[in-house]
């Protein structure tokens, strides 16, 4: 991404204590910042390019899910998270969504800002360290996933993909317009065809084995 095409960054927090980097993002003259709450439309939020920060301390569901779909139609804009607090906290949220850079809650400012010029660039900004892990965790899921996502209907594979996110049953039921009976019943047969007796066990096995491309979303109303 060419750095004078950025029109602006967005910072999504209801919070307080991100102050300080607002007012770091702030000072950059080639990107004016604009303020987006968690809760705002995704629709109302972007116009043009830019490079969008979330809160990953405050950020909910359903403007995980709301963002991940935005960043898939337009792929101009460059998604990235801040205030993460180690990398198993890195590592789950990259597993939800296509992150291009990755901020702790202990980076010092100067190091922020240089991940700020990198993401302008069209660079990856993420640690050595996190790089080789997801290359890992890849790995493994080229060459165990495929058989096990075999054995999942499309529905179930959209159901443990909400799973995977930390959505409720209420919540999958909703978003896949089904009854919470029907996403009891799927995972049910999911834990079965797992091998899994619990909704951990059964996210965790969605974070590791799950490929981004599988939907974990579903604009149908259809339970099959």
């Amino acid at each position: 991404m060419n750095q004078s095409a950025v029109e602006r960054i967005l910072v999504v927090t209801p919070s307080a204590p991100v102050q300080p980097l607002v007012t770091q993002l702030a000072q950059r003259d080639a990107c004016p910042l604009q303020l987006v709450a968690p809760g705002a439309p995704v629709e109302a939020a972007i116009t043009r390019r830019a490079l969008v920060l979330l809160d990953a301390d405050h950020i909910d569901l359903a403007s995980l899910q709301a963002w991940h779909q935005r960043v898939t139609e337009e792929p101009t804009l460059t998604l990235a998270a801040f205030h993460l607090g180690s990398e198993d906290h890195a590592i789950e949220l990259l597993a939800t969504l296509p992150l291009q850079g990755v901020f702790y809650r202990h980076d010092a400012p100067a190091l922020v800002d240089k991940g700020i010029e990198v993401l302008l660039g069209g660079e990856l900004w993420m640690s050595r360290t996190l790089m080789t892990r997801l290359i890992a965790l890849y790995r493994r899921q080229h060459l165990g996933g495929q058989r096990a996502i075999n054995g999942l209907s499309r529905r179930e594979l959209e159901i443990i993909g909400q799973l995977g996110v930390g959505a409720s049953n209420p919540e999958i039921a909703r978003q896949l317009v089904i009854s919470e009976h029907t996403v009891k019943t799927h995972l049910y047969n999911i834990y079965r065809k797992l091998k899994v007796r619990t909704r951990d066990q059964a996210r965790a096995w969605a974070h590791y084995h799950l490929p981004a491309g599988i939907p974990r979303q579903s604009t149908t109303s259809d339970e099959a």
